[in-house]
């Protein structure tokens, strides 16, 4: 018995309170269903919009209510129409759903989007 053995001790004893925490919080996690969504949309220019600017936001609703609005929204293009793509922006989140928009003068995009995360179960009552 000496000091040097008797040191690591104090970082021993912190580590383990560490991984005890970080186990308990991976419970509560896989207590959740994190739904996958997929969705296709398909974002249109509106009626009287003036080349190249395209505004026109498309609501899309969730099949499931979401915990928070601390989802992943993906977005791939699969096709476009009618002049340049431009960018695309989600903008709105809410818990049943979210808006999506495409700033360029393409007439028609057609996007696949994939939703994940958020939580879709209620939260465990303390």
């Amino acid at each position: 018995m000496d000091q040097a053995h008797f040191n690591n001790m104090e970082l021993g004893i912190s580590d383990v309170g560490l991984a005890v925490a970080i186990f308990q919080f991976q419970k509560i996690q896989d207590n959740y269903n994190q739904a996958v969504e997929l969705h296709e949309v398909t974002l249109e220019m509106a009626a009287g919009q003036k080349w190249p600017f395209n505004n026109q936001p498309t609501t899309v609703a969730l099949k499931q209510m979401r915990e928070s609005i601390n989802y992943s929204v993906d977005v791939a293009v699969l096709d476009y129409s009618g002049g340049r793509l431009g960018h695309i922006q989600i903008t709105d989140r809410a818990r049943n759903g979210f808006k999506i928009v495409h700033d360029g003068s393409a007439t028609t995009v057609k996007v696949q989007i994939r939703v994940s995360g958020g939580m879709t179960d209620p939260m465990p009552k303390s």
